[in-house]
Parts: C-alpha cells; sequence; structure tokens
C-alpha cells in the first residue's frame, strides 16, 4: 500500500462558507453544502467526481445524500473540534489504499445562531453529565480553569502570559476582514475585561460563530493531471491520539499526552524538525491552549511558552508566526475550530493569506477535541518531496 504520507496525498481544494460570523438564515446542514460546493468550485469539480466523504455533526451520509454524491467510502468519527485533521488522515489512508479515490472533508456549524444544531447541554447519562455538569462544570470554560492554572503554577508563569498571547493573536486578526474581533487590545484592556472564569476573561475566550469550510483530497498521481496543480498541497505527516473525555482525568493536567503522541509522530513521519516548520496554527479555543502546544509539541522547553509569545516569536515578523488568521479567539470558532486552522494553514501555503507570511514551505496544524480529550496533528507543504 501507498504510503499515506510523504507528499503522496493531495490538497486539491479548499474552502470555507462564503460568509461566517452570525448567519441566523443558514442551517447546519446548508453551511456543510455552501463550504463543500465552493471547495469543489476550488479544486474545478463536481459531485460526480468524488466518491468520499467524511465529517462529523450531520451523519456523513446525510451531507453526501444533500450534496447529490454516492460514495463508496465514508467517515463520521467525532472527537471534537479536531475531528478534520483526523478526518484528512483517514482519508489519506484510503486512498492510499484503493477504498476512495478522490474524498470531500466537511465542516458546518451553527455554533452562534443554533439553526439545526443539537442542544446544549449534554445528556445527564454521559460522562460528562454525570461527573462534571452536575457540580457546574458546564461549559469548556469551567472545565479548563483548573488545567490553566495548574500549568501557570508549575512553570511560574501568570495570566499576562496568557493575555500576551490574546494580544498576539489580535494583532494577526485587525485587517482581516472576515475576522470577528477586529478591535486593537493589550494586555492589560484583556486582563480588566468581564471576568468570565477564573483566570479567564472574556478575550482569553473564543469568539462564537457559524460558519464552515471544506478540502478535498486526492492521490498526488491523479493530482498532477488537474488543473491549479501549482496550488495543490502535499500531506507529510499527520498523528493521532487520545486521553479521556473528562479534564479531570488527564493523566497530567500540566501537559497533555495526546499533543505529545500525535505530535511526536507527525515530526517523524513527516522526516523534518522543528527548524523546518515555517507557520503554525495551534487551536486556540481559551489562551492557555496554544501554550500547552508550543511545550507538547516541543517548539520551547518547559516553561517558556509564555516568554516565546511574549517576546513575539509568534507574532508578525516572528520566527513562527502562530495562527495568522487571528485564531478561534479573534477570526472565528463555531465550537469545532479544527477545519478553519486546516483552511488558514491551506491559505499560507498557496501563497492566499490575508496576513501573508513571505515563504511558507511547510506548515503545522495542530487540533484538540472535547477540552484536552483528542489531539490531530498534520504536515502540509507546497511542495511534494
Amino acid at each position: 500500500m501507498t504510503s499515506i504520507h510523504n507528499g503522496n496525498i493531495a490538497i486539491i481544494g479548499a474552502s470555507e462558507t462564503t460568509e461566517i460570523g452570525v448567519l441566523p438564515d443558514t442551517s447546519v446542514l446548508d453551511l456543510h453544502a455552501n463550504a463543500a460546493r465552493n471547495a469543489m468550485a476550488d479544486a474545478g469539480l463536481t459531485p460526480a467526481d468524488i466518491d468520499g466523504v467524511a465529517t462529523t455533526g450531520p451523519l456523513s451520509l446525510e451531507v453526501s445524500h444533500h450534496l447529490g454524491i454516492t460514495p463508496r467510502w465514508l467517515d463520521g468519527t467525532g472527537v471534537g473540534g479536531c475531528s478534520f485533521m483526523l478526518h484528512v488522515r483517514h482519508a489519506a489512508a484510503a486512498i492510499a489504499s484503493g477504498a476512495a479515490d478522490v474524498v470531500l472533508v466537511t465542516h458546518g456549524e451553527s455554533g452562534r445562531s443554533r439553526v439545526g444544531a443539537p442542544p446544549y447541554p449534554r445528556s445527564l447519562d454521559s460522562m460528562t453529565g454525570q461527573f462534571e455538569t452536575v457540580y457546574g462544570a458546564t461549559m469548556p470554560y469551567s472545565t479548563f480553569t483548573l488545567p490553566a492554572l495548574r500549568f501557570l503554577h508549575e512553570r511560574g508563569m501568570t495570566v499576562e502570559h496568557m493575555a500576551e498571547l490574546v494580544v498576539s493573536q489580535r494583532n494577526w486578526a485587525l485587517d482581516n476582514p472576515r475576522a470577528f474581533r477586529r478591535k486593537p487590545t493589550t494586555v492589560d484592556e484583556v486582563l480588566a475585561g468581564p471576568r468570565v472564569a477564573y483566570p479567564f476573561t472574556r478575550d482569553m475566550c473564543c469568539v462564537l460563530t457559524d460558519g464552515g469550510g471544506a478540502v478535498i483530497l486526492t492521490s498526488a498521481e491523479r493530482a498532477a493531471d488537474m488543473p491549479g496543480s501549482d496550488r495543490h498541497l502535499y500531506l507529510l505527516g499527520s498523528g493521532e491520539s487520545a486521553e479521556a473525555p473528562l479534564v479531570s482525568q488527564m493523566q497530567d493536567p500540566g501537559s497533555f499526552g495526546a499533543f505529545r503522541r500525535a505530535g511526536a509522530e507527525a515530526f517523524a513521519t513527516a522526516g523534518i524538525t522543528h527548524a523546518d516548520v515555517d507557520h503554525l496554527m495551534a487551536y486556540d479555543a481559551f489562551a492557555h491552549v496554544p501554550l500547552y502546544m508550543l511545550e507538547d509539541l516541543g517548539f520551547v522547553g518547559f516553561g517558556e511558552s509564555g516568554d516565546f509569545v511574549a517576546e513575539g516569536h509568534t507574532s508578525k515578523g516572528g520566527r513562527l508566526p502562530m495562527n495568522t488568521n487571528g485564531g478561534g479567539m479573534s477570526y472565528t470558532h463555531s465550537g469545532m475550530y479544527g477545519m478553519f486552522a486546516i483552511q488558514e494553514a491551506v491559505r499560507q501555503l498557496r501563497g492566499e493569506a490575508c496576513e501573508q507570511v513571505p515563504g511558507v514551505e511547510i506548515s503545522f496544524v495542530q487540533g484538540v477535541g472535547f477540552f484536552f480529550g483528542a489531539a490531530g496533528s498534520l504536515v502540509l507543504s507546497n511542495r511534494r518531496p
């Protein structure tokens, strides 16, 4: 079987929904369809060209039927916001094995308007319902508080370090017309904002929006004969892992094992080092999560993430540009942000980003799911080895 890595699988189409933000007249299924059709137009394909569909939220068969696709391969893996990183990895395996030829991965979520979305909170017979919701831990800002405080305490870091990350990412969003939060801010303003749940102020938490995105994958050999080959991207490496459905069951609240395992596999399968990475998309539902990622992925050492951000290394002109669309805290966050992280990596590698980083050849995309439950890592490049 052909390897799923080393540039053997290509991303030939990618797009977000035409609009993102507040879309009270658009259902979840319509968001999936809009993103999918935009991605098909980007790739120059029709539904008849696609034989694989992967998604979470609606059933993959609902999406395929709505779009008029007759699939011979389906994936409905649902592990929260990093599901789409896993979908890309699984689609690559399907293509490499011959189970599918052209796979569409879709996302659509009415996170703000809740049109066609399932109700909150989770059922009381679920794990979270039994052991967290009944104690008042009903949303991620309340389940993330203790891990964030543990992380800061163990490293001698402060909430100012989280505020520095917010400011860095807001600066990426200032001139992005699709970003939800575009107002300049300072560390003092972030810290003085409305308190959500200690240590989080409002701007340390992601925005809540409607929107979606989609990507289309096929083999690099097939892609070579398709139009737009100069815009095709390649999967160099990937990884996935999981830990527990409850934050309280993390082996170490100050470090996420799934980040370490998925990230290490992605680096190993891609055959690259940290110095090879030109651009990082680090899922940022809350201000502490990219700090975990920087350390758990090995970009910096223990306790170095806060100063790394404060010194400007992830900002414009820094040596590791991170979350260049503004991230989930400033650009958009529909509830499952992973697809938007992939989309920004695609734009950077194509040279089409709003805040384009010069010379991007390798982008590392890291996702998280279910509040430190799962992780997915992708290494993408605009050059095939």
